[in-house]
């Protein structure tokens, strides 16, 4: 009686165990280079913190954020208000607190529509070339003829202020940049061996791209993520603060900026502390991406 044997060589039991060890190995070599980086290490604690706020911020604020306090206008931090309060008398902490949440899910959905659209573009691109190619690229060169600031302003302008066409705003500048990078990759990819085995044995293209170029492509995915929600918690900031995306009475980072910096002379207060909070989430997104890219991409040396 004979033995199924994979294409290695090896029972199908053994080719998985190794498929598996192999991938276990992936990961603990991952998580071994991403750990000796301290920086990236402590701005993924922090990025932590900033969804377990997110999450759990109602059961965190010690006031509610949108109750004034008339007789506590602009007061300076305390005991009492551990940042302050504003012209209102609102506290400054929970209204931080509350537009964690508002801020965060302002760029990560920006960011995954961008990542979506993108890859998609970006994987028909570079595997389909020819009028496809050009045309998606030449449309990307427009996009990125602009700052990202001033067509987000252009679109927000078009649409109307509101945090759903910030959204959309952050989505479309962003696209570019994850088409561009997922079609270089799918270039390299599409003209490895396993590809052109796959093609060989009849696969379709549909059934390429997605289940042998697309995986090669995760790893840029997800470091082009983590840059780009720093740019997009900026961008969103910048156009709240501008009065084009959140409506000032929300607790948002931006939009509380934008208020107190009538203020800035008598209460700096309202201003430091949520741009302080602003500046540490991108720098925290900045070191993590940077943290993955160095971890992920097999060209760099730890």
């Amino acid at each position: 009686m004979s033995n199924h044997s994979t294409a290695e060589g090896a029972p199908p039991s053994v080719a998985a165990s190794r498929r598996g060890s192999g991938g276990n190995s992936r990961v603990r070599a991952f998580f071994h280079t991403f750990s000796r980086q301290w920086l990236a290490m402590a701005a993924a604690c922090f990025i932590l913190l900033l969804f377990i706020i997110a999450l759990f911020g109602p059961m965190m604020m010690p006031y509610d954020p949108q109750a004034p306090d008339y007789d506590a206008l602009m007061e300076g931090p305390s005991r009492a208000h551990w940042a302050g309060t504003d012209e209102y008398g609102r506290d400054i902490l929970s209204r931080l607190i509350e537009g964690t949440r508002l801020t965060l899910a302002v760029s990560l959905s920006a960011v995954l529509i961008a990542a979506v659209l993108g890859t998609v573009l970006g994987l028909l691109s570079g595997y389909y070339g020819g009028w496809l190619d050009r045309l998606i690229m030449r449309g990307s060169d427009v996009l990125f003829s602009f700052p990202d600031l001033l067509l987000a302003i252009g679109i927000v302008a078009i649409l109307g202020p509101g945090l759903i066409n910030v959204v959309i705003a952050v989505a479309v500048f962003g696209t570019p940049s994850f088409a561009r990078i997922i079609r270089s990759v799918t270039l390299s990819a599409k003209e490895t061996l396993f590809v052109e085995a796959a093609r060989s044995m009849g696969a379709g293209n549909g059934r390429i791209i997605w289940r042998h170029i697309f995986p090669e492509t995760v790893s840029s995915i997800i470091v082009n993520i983590s840059m780009r929600i720093g740019g997009a918690i900026l961008a969103a900031a910048s156009l709240s603060f501008l009065g084009m995306g959140a409506k000032t009475s929300e607790p948002d980072w931006g939009a509380m900026l934008s208020m107190g910096r009538d203020y800035l002379s008598i209460a700096p207060h309202i201003v430091y502390f949520p741009g302080l909070t602003i500046f540490l989430a991108v720098l925290a997104f900045n070191l993590v991406g940077d943290g993955l890219r160095d971890a992920l991409d097999p060209k760099i040396k730890p």
